[in-house]
């Protein structure tokens, strides 16, 4: 248990510091007999608040060296489809924005070990440890949030593979989590059999798998110009409405896929002006993709930025200023160091 790591008592504060210091550690830090939980203090706010700053670290330093002492909690360290599919989303778009190559790097390992290990017979495992795919078949926010950071990989590359395999994870969905009403069950249907095949349309910490797959329809959809793909997305999100009107805290992704419906999404090819790159994905116009290259991007001889929606786009933009304009929202300026 993490407790018998980072938990202190009193008594224990006392033997590790003495009587003094320990008296006055437990003060700074609230520690009683009763317990202290959920005081949402960090212990960097409590530093800041010490009467003396000096000892607060003298006696932070001394307790750090006793727990690395004491058992440390165990990693858990299997690998989750659906959790890499955010985590590959997530590396690659941030390394395109602050221009770290070692974050797509590592956005591109995550896909291919997905790749290599996790596919099987065209079908996601959602486990693997240690390089071995466990037996336990994907869910459908294995599917969902794997095909879209497979997407935003394709776009920060201009790999097709990636752009192929997110597809093809889409086919699968689509063939054996589509419901009749538009929307997808959690477990495909030649999945273990349950008294009641579940469907749970909400977030928890991540995306629910309803919001997750219907978001990355669109995202394909905006990439190939599929209007198969886009009206699938668009009978996903039907389905989860009455949740955004019941409780819209559980969910949100739901919300932003609704969202990106309705902006379009913009659909942003930069022709041999790399210059304006990383202004577009700047952009914060919901759902937007950005490609270099790609059904997007071919056929374009004029340099620029293209700006489309459905794939019919508006003159090549050639300056920040257009491509602000064009794109028709506010975009922010940070720092790639």
């Amino acid at each position: 248990m993490e407790g018998a790591t980072y938990v202190w008592t009193p008594a224990e504060l006392v033997d590790v510091l003495g009587p003094d210091d320990g008296a006055w550690a437990a003060g700074v830090f609230g520690v009683t007999h009763a317990g202290t939980f959920e005081h949402g203090t960090s212990v960097l706010e409590l530093g800041a608040d010490a009467d003396d700053p000096v000892r607060f670290t003298r006696v932070r330093a001394a307790l750090a060296a006793v727990r690395a002492g004491r058992p440390q909690p165990a990693r858990d360290d299997k690998i989750v489809a659906a959790w890499n599919g955010l985590a590959i989303a997530s590396l690659a778009e941030a390394g395109a924005l602050f221009a770290e190559a070692s974050w797509v790097a590592a956005a591109v390992d995550a896909a291919t070990l997905l790749r290599d290990v996790h596919l099987v017979d065209g079908r996601l495992r959602r486990t693997s440890r240690h390089g071995r795919v466990g037996s336990n078949a994907g869910v459908l926010e294995d599917y969902g949030d794997v095909a879209e950071g497979l997407l935003v990989l394709h776009q920060v590359t201009g790999d097709a593979q990636w752009l192929e395999l997110a597809s093809d994870l889409l086919g699968v969905v689509r063939g054996h989590f589509a419901a009749d009403d538009g929307g997808f069950f959690d477990t495909a249907d030649d999945a273990e059999r349950l008294l009641r095949r579940p469907r749970d349309p909400s977030d928890s910490p991540t995306p629910s798998g309803q919001a997750a797959v219907a978001g990355a329809l669109l995202t394909c959809a905006a990439l190939t110009g599929s209007a198969e793909h886009r009206r699938a997305a668009e009978r996903a999100v039907d389905v989860l409405t009455p949740l955004l009107a019941v409780n819209a805290s559980f969910a949100g992704w739901a919300g932003a896929v609704a969202e990106a419906l309705l902006a379009g999404p913009a659909e942003v090819a930069v022709v041999d002006r790399p210059d304006l790159e990383r202004l577009a994905r700047l952009a914060t116009a919901p759902g937007a993709v950005v490609v270099t290259s790609g059904p997007l991007a071919r056929g374009r001889a004029a340099a620029g930025v293209y700006v489309c929606r459905g794939f019919v786009c508006e003159r090549p933009a050639t300056t920040v200023e257009e491509v602000r304009a064009q794109l028709g929202v506010q975009v922010a300026l940070v720092s790639a160091g």
